[in-house]
């Protein structure tokens, strides 16, 4: 369990379901994840391609952080995920 105590993904951070739907149908027939989180995530981490480096267990908000190390690598949530600051689409990274 040793290599699941950090993990590493991006996300995409929107105002409305409706918007983060829309994104993850376009991401699922071949946009760039980077490209679309550059262009439309409210999250500073944007910049970088939604990129949020590496983070540990309890150190996300807990509807986040229980999608995001449910994930195997290289996948991305196929539901959006709702917290206090919005909509998140996750990709687990590493």
């Amino acid at each position: 369990m040793a290599n699941n105590s950090r993990i590493r993904c991006a996300h995409i951070l929107v105002g409305s379901k409706e918007k983060a739907l829309e994104l993850i149908t376009k991401i699922e027939a071949g946009s760039s994840f980077s490209e679309i989180a550059k262009k439309e995530s409210k999250c500073p981490s944007g910049s970088k391609g939604g990129d949020l480096g590496f983070f540990a267990r309890g150190q996300m908000v807990r509807p986040f952080e229980l999608s995001a190390f449910a994930l195997e690598k290289g996948a991305m949530t196929k539901q959006p995920v709702q917290t206090e600051f919005g909509w998140h689409i996750i990709k687990r990274l590493e």
